[in-house]
């Protein structure tokens, strides 16, 4: 049980927040690179159920477990391309702000790789898993880790409720 019930308190909220994952998947950006981003993002936060989940959505899209499993150390690893390490090096340097933000060399490291609009598209992916995280870890509870079956993918209360009628 979560410590606060917001899927059913707070339907706008989430709604909203689907809203900006619904902007990400409609903004060409490649999906393995949308989950590749969720899980980094995801571990920087501590965030154990969506880790669970977006490993489970990136091997259904194909991920192999090599590159989940380097996700959190891709620097020390060959398997991500230099678009791939661009996007993980954003989400880390986005979702840690620190006083001094996003460092230009960095800004330019993204915009080698990315173009206007997919350097927005990434930046609004990883605004989307900080945010999700940040719902889940304060308001969540980790008996629902290990839960997550991609089968079944979240739905608002009224949608489910729509659904079933």
């Amino acid at each position: 049980m979560p410590r606060v019930d917001y899927r059913k308190l707070a339907p706008a909220a989430l709604k909203a927040l689907l809203g900006i994952d619904q902007f990400v998947r409609q903004s060409g950006l490649e999906h393995s690179l949308y989950e590749l981003v969720k899980i980094r993002a995801s571990y920087q936060n501590g965030c154990a159920y969506c880790i669970d989940m977006h490993t489970k959505e990136a091997r259904l899209a194909g991920e192999t477990e090599q590159r989940i499993y380097g996700v959190p150390v891709w620097r020390e690893t060959p398997y991500f391309t230099p678009r791939e390490r661009a996007a993980l090096a954003w989400t880390e340097s986005v979702t840690k702000l620190g006083e001094h933000g996003v460092p230009d060399a960095l800004f330019r490291e993204v915009r080698e790789h990315f173009s206007e609009q997919e350097t927005i598209a990434l930046t609004m992916a990883v605004i989307s898993i900080n945010a999700w995280n940040r719902l889940a870890v304060p308001l969540g509870d980790i008996e629902m880790v290990g839960t997550y079956d991609p089968a079944k993918k979240f739905q608002l209360p009224s949608e489910s409720a729509a659904a079933s009628a």
